[in-house]
């Protein structure tokens, strides 16, 4: 057995999340988000069913151009790069850039000329469970004159793009997205700028402990928008990462030791915190499903927490988990739906632990 904490990733899982998709959103372009879980065999797969691929650094260009995917496949979606890396990005071959500000959109031009660009724009969305805030994405009017500057500068126009937040669970979102986009897509028009596409980001969400809709629920509504507000020209790309890996990973763990607080309240340390594979548990904005070797056991409620020092390092005190009596330091602990953002958000080596290890089901990897 290999050694505790580990992530299992099943790349059939993630080939089959990717067609579920197609199959309810045929037209669109699916850029996988490859942040969500930069493991070489999801690349490959992914890349063989014919997606496409959203990068937001060199290291991921380069990852994937190392696997055999081709340039043109890439978009570098970060809009915060450094001149140099745009240049690095161009001369690897990328010819797809997301941007929402002018300095941005004018690294861009000289570094990358000629290429074809998106406009991310703060879309009126309600927020999600993990949101961005106002990190990314100007104005819709700001996109629009931006868009604008860009085709004047001899770049290519695809058209607008917006973000509905990580993990959205309200369909509406990107109806609301969408209209705002077919607005700045209609003004773009009496510019005589054709948007070739609507870039609608990532967001799709998965089931935790609480279910959430599935894509084709939201496909049916992101459908009708795109028939009410999108000119004929624009083609659609959505961005999933969680809504393809989420549910291909399981991270196995183990008590540490169990704890009753001055409280009375019950603790239980995992192998697994914050800083090795459960960053999305800050705040408590994901609540995950935990499996034990003692379910069946009377269960009551207990705080999650990690191994390190750091007193943040609590993964559940607020949301309640309930966990059977009887755990005790040693028990074997499965977290589900573990793809996304985990093995790719452990730090280097906090306290000493190291990055969270990954195996790919079918193959041999560390």
């Amino acid at each position: 057995m290999p050694e505790s904490p580990y992530l299992v990733i099943n790349p059939e899982r993630v080939r089959d999340n990717y067609r579920a998709l197609h199959a309810v959103l045929p037209a669109a372009r699916i850029r996988f988000a490859v942040k969500a879980s930069p493991v070489p065999e999801i690349i490959r797969v992914l890349d063989e069913e014919g997606a496409q691929f959203d990068v937001a650094s060199i290291g991921e260009i380069e990852q994937c151009l190392g696997l055999g995917v081709a340039a043109d496949r890439l978009c570098y979606g970060n809009p915060i790069k450094k001149a140099a890396d745009i240049a690095r990005a161009y001369a690897l071959g990328v010819r797809r850039y997301a941007f929402d500000t002018e300095d941005d959109l004018l690294r861009i031009v000289e570094h990358a000329p000629g290429s074809e660009v998106e406009c991310r724009f703060l879309s009126a969305a309600p927020e999600s469970t993990t949101p961005f805030g106002t990190k990314f994405g100007c104005t819709p009017g700001e996109a629009f004159r931006l868009l604008v500057r860009a085709r004047d500068l001899g770049l290519i126009v695809a058209g607008p793009y917006f973000h509905v937040g990580s993990q959205q669970t309200d369909p509406t979102a990107w109806r609301i997205g969408i209209e705002q986009a077919g607005r700045i897509s209609n003004a773009l028009a009496d510019k005589d700028i054709a948007v070739t596409s609507v870039n609608i980001g990532g967001g799709l969400p998965i089931s935790y402990v609480d279910a959430a809709p599935g894509v084709g629920e939201i496909a049916a509504v992101i459908d009708a928008a795109v028939a009410e507000f999108l000119p004929a020209t624009a083609g659609l790309v959505v961005e999933p990462g969680r809504a393809l890996v989420g549910s291909a990973g399981v991270i196995h763990a183990e008590v540490v030791g169990v704890r009753i607080a001055p409280d009375g309240r019950r603790w239980v340390y995992l192998d697994i915190g914050r800083y090795n594979g459960m960053a999305e548990t800050e705040n408590e904005y994901i609540a995950y499903r935990f499996v034990t070797e003692r379910d069946g056991d009377p269960v009551d409620e207990a705080i999650v927490a990690g191994p390190t020092c750091d007193g943040d390092d609590v993964l559940y005190q607020r949301t309640r988990v309930l966990l059977p009596t009887t755990l005790r330091a040693g028990d074997r602990v499965q977290i589900l739906d573990t793809g996304a953002y985990t093995a790719s958000y452990s730090s280097v080596s906090f306290n000493g632990f190291p990055p969270l290890t990954v195996h790919v089901s079918g193959a041999e990897r560390e």
